[in-house]
């Protein structure tokens, strides 16, 4: 089915592009006609940059690490050379580890921080003032439903999250009088390789296969089923259209009717 290519012309920036929820992201702003960028720490090994540009569109695949300011510059001053602009930036760029308060090694939480919190920040600090400027833009942060429920095996994951989301709201209110919106998307559990693997852990971390602990999961949301990635995108996408600009400030869920 051919899509409305309402984002031609568009610039798309997505961090954490080259798998998962970020790749989902990547591809359905490609469908619908925006030349995009891709950055992440495995971006130039990756075949996302050809699988992009076979929907029409320019793309660019950059390494990136988002705990890192300098490669941040680095990357969207490439972003702004090749392409000249930043209408769109995707945060999907994350991590975690399990770990309870009271054994938490400081390393591992101040990297989950850095990484899904001050990486937010320091894309949208270079991003957004070209949007204010030119009068459009979306920012879209990948948050989790860790934002609102609380697990005690994971605090860093849930802080960082909670903590997304309120930056969100706080960039949300400074780019509205500018055309430009920003949201969060909290998805629950999704089918992806980072989710996966978190699911694996939880399940050894309790004595259980991996199997078992996913189908346990998948029966206890009301429908059934996991969250896809591609549903993810879909929904970054439609935030993306001029009819959505009122939408702004607002925390997504997408979870199949589930709390987690």
């Amino acid at each position: 089915m051919n899509k409305e290519k309402f984002l031609q012309g568009r610039v798309a920036i997505v961090t954490g592009g080259t798998s998962g929820i970020g790749k989902a992201v990547a591809l359905a702003l490609a469908e619908i006609g925006a030349n995009v960028a891709i950055g992440s720490r495995s971006a130039e090994k990756s075949s996302c940059q050809t699988e992009i540009e076979a929907k029409g569109v320019k793309a660019l695949a950059m390494t990136l690490d988002v705990s890192s300011s300098d490669s941040v510059e680095t990357f969207c001053n490439n972003v702004f050379k090749t392409f000249g602009k930043v209408d769109i930036l995707v945060n999907a760029a994350g991590i975690t580890y399990l770990h309870k308060i009271c054994e938490h090694p400081d390393q591992d939480w101040y990297r989950i921080i850095d990484v899904n919190l001050n990486g937010i920040y320091r894309t949208i600090k270079f991003c957004l003032p070209g949007m204010i400027e030119r009068k459009w833009g979306r920012i879209i942060n990948i948050a989790s439903t860790a934002a609102s429920v609380g697990n005690p095996n994971v605090p860093a994951y849930c802080a960082s999250k909670a903590a997304v989301v309120g930056l969100t709201r706080c960039v949300a209110l400074e780019g509205a009088p500018h055309g430009v919106s920003c949201n969060a998307i909290s998805p629950g559990w999704v089918e992806t390789e980072l989710g996966k693997n978190a699911m694996r852990e939880f399940a050894e971390s309790e004595g259980r296969s991996f199997a078992e602990y996913f189908e346990e999961v998948k029966q206890s949301y009301p429908q059934k089923r996991i969250i896809q990635p591609q549903e993810i995108g879909e929904l970054a996408a439609f935030l993306c259209r001029d009819e959505a600009v009122g939408m702004t400030m607002q925390e997504l869920t997408v979870s199949a009717g589930s709390l987690w």
